[in-house]
């Protein structure tokens, strides 16, 4: 099953929440900021032992003051033309991560947008690879969830599901 939720990933209570990462995994703004602050130190301090994280890749850590047991840590593309490969490490990003929670026998994972925020990542592209790949491993988890920043982005999400996308309040 997947679901689009407009939430805080870092309270979501699941086997796994993706981090949308930098190479360092050392921590930064937007929800990576936001994860470590709420994993607490631990995460720094085990992140520092991984040696960084090449951009499409993943890696795996506890997740320590989390709700969710693991942290899948992700390192997305930076938008530059739709013409730099930008695509498949995205879907890499997901696919890599589908992949370490299989091995380790996750049975759900929230994703957030990975890549949509200063990486600059257009939304509704990022958000058609993400559906996709979502799709496409949604037989082996119980849940998967696309965590939106926004109710903008879950209707974004909604569409590239083929749904029918909440009604937005101005």
């Amino acid at each position: 099953m997947i679901e689009i939720r407009e939430a805080d990933i870092t309270t979501l209570s699941v086997d796994a929440i993706v981090n949308a990462a930098n190479e360092t995994l050392l921590g930064g703004g937007g929800v990576d900021g936001a994860i470590h602050l709420a994993a607490g130190p631990e995460l720094l301090d085990h992140c520092r032992r991984l040696g960084g994280c090449r951009t499409g890749s993943a890696r795996i850590t506890p997740g320590f003051a989390l709700s969710a047991r693991f942290v899948i840590h992700t390192v997305g593309p930076v938008w530059k033309d739709g013409q730099s490969g930008e695509a498949e490490r995205l879907r890499s990003c997901y696919l890599e991560s589908f992949r370490l929670a299989e091995e380790i026998r996750i049975k759900s994972i929230a994703f957030p947008a990975i890549s949509t925020g200063v990486y600059g990542y257009p939304s509704i592209e990022a958000a058609s690879i993400a559906t996709k790949t979502m799709i496409e491993n949604e037989t082996n988890f119980d849940v998967i969830i696309a965590c939106c920043f926004s109710a903008a982005d879950v209707a974004v999400y909604e569409t590239a599901l083929g749904r029918k996308p909440p009604a937005l309040s101005n």
